[in-house]
């Protein structure tokens, strides 16, 4: 099993974070810190293999705590949670060894997929006292992700229809609010929830939609705005 101490100071991403974690087999929180002075804490008195670890906290930063634990030759891992996206920030991180970078907000898929990439280094490296140039490589090899259809300018992704399309896009137009939800297109277009969620997660990663994690009352919800500079991007898909 592998231990990870998150360091959050919003409790409510704290949260979250734990609840991603429960998801994925193989590791389990053993502490929260609300700020590096905690962390330093529960370092001292627990066993922790991995922090997910934000920037932005009161006192100490997360990347000057970081530092200070690389200083210290901390033997651990750290995954950068954080709505840090400046790229000087990105490679202080990296250059400080973190193992992932994760800017909020994400998807659940892309956190399964930080700590899996992490398990199989640590399940593939923790019992070996030497491997070989072919096995190292194997262990390192990045995921690769599937060409997404949507690449091609004009071709709707595998699975979404332009009829389809054209009626989520007019509600989103429509829609009484500023920002909407998954929710809130399903019920005025009375399509399933499943199939509004595959178009509206399609039309943000061609940067027709803004894509923000709300947090409430509840679990968290994805509100989307329609980026009013960029509404001429849909045109070659209808």
């Amino acid at each position: 099993m592998i231990n990870v101490l998150i360091v959050e100071d919003d409790p409510m991403v704290a949260e979250l974070n734990r609840q991603f974690v429960a998801r994925v087999d193989g590791f389990t929180v053993i502490g929260h810190a609300a700020d590096t002075k905690k962390a330093f804490e529960l370092l001292a008195v627990a066993e922790v293999d991995l922090l997910l670890l934000d920037i932005h906290m009161p006192g100490m930063n997360g990347l000057d705590f970081l530092r200070q634990l690389r200083e210290e030759k901390q033997d651990l891992d750290v995954i950068l949670i954080t709505a840090a996206s400046k790229i000087s920030q990105i490679q202080q991180a990296l250059r400080l060894g973190a193992v992932d970078y994760l800017i909020k907000p994400f998807e659940f898929s892309r956190f399964q997929d930080a700590l899996m990439q992490y398990k199989n280094h640590y399940d593939g490296l923790g019992d070996k006292s030497k491997v070989d140039q072919q096995e190292l490589d194997r262990m390192l090899q990045k995921k690769s992700e599937p060409v997404q259809e949507t690449s091609s300018v004009g071709k709707v992704p595998k699975g979404l229809t332009k009829t389809t399309l054209k009626k989520i896009i007019e509600v989103t137009l429509q829609a009484e609010k500023d920002t909407f939800s998954t929710e809130d297109i399903a019920e005025i277009s009375h399509i399933s929830r499943v199939s509004v969620r595959k178009y509206l997660k399609f039309l943000t990663e061609i940067g027709y939609l803004e894509e923000n994690l709300v947090y409430g009352i509840g679990r968290p919800i994805y509100r989307y705005l329609v980026k009013e500079s960029s509404r001429s991007r849909i045109t070659s898909y209808l």
